[in-house]
């Protein structure tokens, strides 16, 4: 038996992305979708998605981190999971899915993927720094210079810190450039080292920027590329009408024998 697979990236963020209508994807197998996600010896990608039918929705996003788990909301998953959507004639230019928060609604206007993302109701400012969940949970820090920044140490020692060890959390490092453009860097648990984007990490960082005061749409500069956030700020805390935007590309298809995975 072999696996098809098409290779997607939202950012620079990468992922191993399989048509499963049919259950052909031995969802359970850990060690397989560990396999298909190494860089070395498989096909290589911070995550793997599964694209299944659902009775409610246009279709249903099943996300796995690198580790082979499966994983919480991913945002430049997601999108990427609507244009592969999009390609396997399943929706034309608008989309309801089920991801692992719940539903979400997107939509595709050329090179732009539009997804709407959950309200986010609570920040928890943590000294200087934040904590909150955008589909995934997230704690966000501004600094003074992000590229000179260790962002594999100092992401991992709070990733792994007393409070977080247990469930893990994604850490953001973030760099305002003018009033209304961040620079952000995402250390990702699962991955467990950076990655080039981070759609739910971008979108957290730019709440916090709103925050702080700057307005909406805030462009987002990551090392793979550039992004947009839009948002409403609620009266009594908050955010609601949440954006993430941007493109979502096909790299390349191809399969697999299982015995080589």
């Amino acid at each position: 038996m072999a696996i098809s697979f098409y290779k997607y990236q939202g950012t620079g963020n990468d992922f191993v992305m399989v048509d499963n209508r049919k259950h052909n994807f031995p969802a359970d197998d850990e060690a397989l979708v560990k396999s298909l996600c190494d860089r070395r010896t498989g096909v290589g990608a911070d995550g793997l998605i599964l694209l299944q039918n659902h009775p409610d929705y246009d279709f249903e996003m099943v996300y796995y981190n690198a580790d082979g788990r499966v994983g919480s909301m991913c945002g430049n998953g997601a999108r990427c999971t609507v244009r592969f959507a999009r390609q396997l004639g399943v929706i034309e230019d608008v989309a309801c899915f089920l991801a692992a928060d719940g539903e979400h609604q997107a939509s595709v206007e050329r090179d732009l993927i539009q997804l709407k993302m959950h309200d986010v109701k609570e920040v928890e400012q943590i000294g200087e720094d934040f904590y909150l969940n955008t589909g995934s949970p997230h704690y966000v820090r501004f600094v003074e210079d992000v590229e000179l920044l260790d962002v594999y140490e100092e992401g991992r020692a709070i990733r792994y810190n007393e409070r977080f060890n247990e469930v893990g959390t994604n850490v953001n490092f973030v760099q305002r450039l003018s009033d209304n453009e961040i620079f952000v860097r995402t250390y990702e648990r699962g991955v467990e080292d950076e990655t080039l984007s981070c759609g739910t990490g971008v979108t957290a960082a730019a709440l916090v920027a709103g925050m702080k005061g700057m307005q909406s749409p805030v462009k987002v500069k990551v090392l793979g590329g550039e992004l947009q956030v839009a948002f409403e700020q609620h009266e009594t805390g908050g955010f609601k009408h949440i954006y993430l935007m941007g493109p979502a590309r096909q790299v390349f298809s191809g399969t697999v024998p299982l015995q080589q995975v």
